[in-house]
């Protein structure tokens, strides 16, 4: 099942989708064009893979990582679909990156590569922006180009991991205004889903809530103001974003 969270008539509300249309838990149907998209989920902690596909490492001239490269982002940069992310004035180079987010379902410590998909709730779609401009030093690297208010979009829908046929092995792409600028494979993570989970439970507890973002494929791309900036992932859905200017 495809499940979502929206604001509608001043409420905010868990929905489903069921043959291309929205309905709230008592089983109305809803249109779109009433609702404000929420993230799909209650985030508890946020991490992201960094230079987790080869060819985009390349890209930005970094070597691949030998163990998985993990930064935590804050709960304050994630927003719903169709809304709008602000370009600082400052910036020169902002780019998106459509990545496979997994939502964790059970706590887990220690969790073996083999069990690991026992742990995931299911899958969602994001856009974790980067402002390669505040890229900083070795000590703090991605907190002020990662953590940035209204950054990530996330959603519009988190799908039961039953509905996904399989997690490694799903096609990513970005559009902007229309163009298709960025494509991929999940199958091309240098860390799979299982493996960054193995690792990542042998320093923390997971717990349920918990975000993945899987890292992004080649294709970045700068962004400017006005920018309609569409990502999606096969089986999973499409999620829509505007860059807008910063004011003041």
């Amino acid at each position: 099942m495809k499940r979502g969270m929206v604001l509608y008539k001043g409420k905010v509300q868990s929905v489903f989708e069921r043959d291309g249309h929205i309905y709230t838990e008592g089983k109305t149907m809803i249109n779109e064009k009433d609702v404000h998209w929420l993230p799909p989920i209650e985030a508890k902690t946020i991490f992201a893979l960094g230079l987790n596909y080869r060819e985009h490492a390349k890209e930005l001239t970094f070597q691949p990582p030998s163990e998985p490269l993990v930064f935590l982002k804050g709960k304050n940069s994630l927003i719903g679909h169709m809304n709008d992310t602000v370009r600082p004035k400052d910036v020169t180079y902002m780019h998106y990156e459509c990545e496979l987010a997994v939502i964790i379902g059970q706590r887990g410590k220690r969790i073996p590569i083999k069990d690991a998909y026992n742990y995931v709730r299911g899958y969602t779609v994001a856009n974790d922006y980067a402002f390669r401009d505040y890229l900083e030093n070795y000590y703090r690297p991605n907190f002020c180009a990662k953590s940035r208010d209204a950054s990530t979009p996330i959603g519009p829908w988190l799908v039961d991991k039953e509905d996904i046929s399989n997690p490694m092995n799903l096609t990513l792409k970005t559009y902007v205004n229309g163009v298709l600028v960025q494509e991929g494979n999940t199958s091309d993570m240098i860390f799979s889903i299982p493996e960054i989970i193995a690792y990542l439970s042998e320093f923390l507890t997971l717990q349920p809530g918990d975000i993945i973002l899987t890292g992004t494929p080649k294709g970045a791309l700068n962004t400017k103001v006005g920018d309609e900036v569409v990502t999606e992932i096969e089986e999973i859905g499409t999620l829509v974003n505007r860059v807008v200017d910063e004011i003041g």
